[in-house]
């Protein structure tokens, strides 16, 4: 079969072009079928042949995505340039009426030499300098290096990180709190290094549905004296639905 790269010739002229480098991926999740007590509800997609079929169409277009079976004939471990890249190809199939649960992202590590190597990219930001103090406490947790800073004497800073590639994860919004909108930021894949060490964790704990229902105003109102909520009276949910985010470190049921 001819792919991306080859190149047609002629018998008595066999030479090949040069072959188009495609950057590898760094960053993989499981998609699956849905296997909620609502599976079925939301989406026109909901089989394990349907969904293998729309991710392997995805790669006569999406040339640096990657699409492996699994063991479980109803899991396939799906590759891509990042934690953006993964999440446009979510929203697509999800807006073609396809429906799935993932897995939590992880980035692609390698071995070299006896090393353990990880992803790393170059991050920039441009922002208000009263917001730096703020993004160094928070990158700096994600194992950020300061590589550049500079100041226009405007007030308008730029800041130049070397970080690893799991540090960016969920880091969009994190960044977009901290600068109150007023930030830009922009990535690119500078190669595998050295295991930069351990993140520390600032997951917030979550609110979780304890029984099968209806969510009800009175019982929102309630939660939200323990955090934050994500649904509206008249959600139908589920025992172990997430419902919101807690104030506080661990889980809690809510009812």
């Amino acid at each position: 079969a001819v792919s991306i790269g080859d190149t047609i010739t002629s018998p008595d002229q066999p030479d090949a072009l040069p072959r188009i480098k495609i950057g590898e991926p760094t960053l993989r999740m499981m998609f699956g079928v849905n296997t909620s007590p609502f599976a079925g509800r939301e989406g026109k997609y909901c089989t394990s042949r349907q969904l293998r079929e729309r991710l392997y169409r995805e790669l006569e277009t999406n040339l640096s995505l990657k699409v492996q079976d699994t063991e479980a004939p109803d899991v396939f471990l799906v590759s891509g340039r990042g934690e953006l890249h993964l999440a446009i190809l979510i929203e697509t199939i999800r807006r073609q009426d396809y429906e799935f649960e993932i897995s939590k992202p992880e980035v692609i590590t390698k071995e070299i030499d006896g090393k353990l190597m990880e992803p790393v990219e170059e991050l920039t930001i441009d922002t208000r300098e009263e917001y730096v103090g703020a993004l160094m406490e928070i990158l700096s947790a994600r194992q950020a290096k300061l590589a550049n800073m500079r100041n226009d004497g405007l007030g308008n800073v730029r800041l130049e990180f070397h970080i690893p590639t799991r540090g960016l994860i969920g880091f969009r919004s994190t960044f977009l709190t901290a600068t109150q909108g007023d930030g830009i930021m922009s990535t690119l894949f500078v190669g595998y290094e050295p295991w930069y060490g351990d993140i520390i964790s600032t997951r917030s704990g979550m609110l979780v549905a304890s029984k099968n229902g209806t969510a009800v105003t009175y019982g929102l109102n309630n939660a939200q004296g323990r955090g934050t909520t994500f649904i509206e009276p008249g959600t139908p949910v589920y025992e172990g639905m997430i419902v919101g985010m807690n104030s506080r470190g661990d889980d809690l049921a809510v009812n």
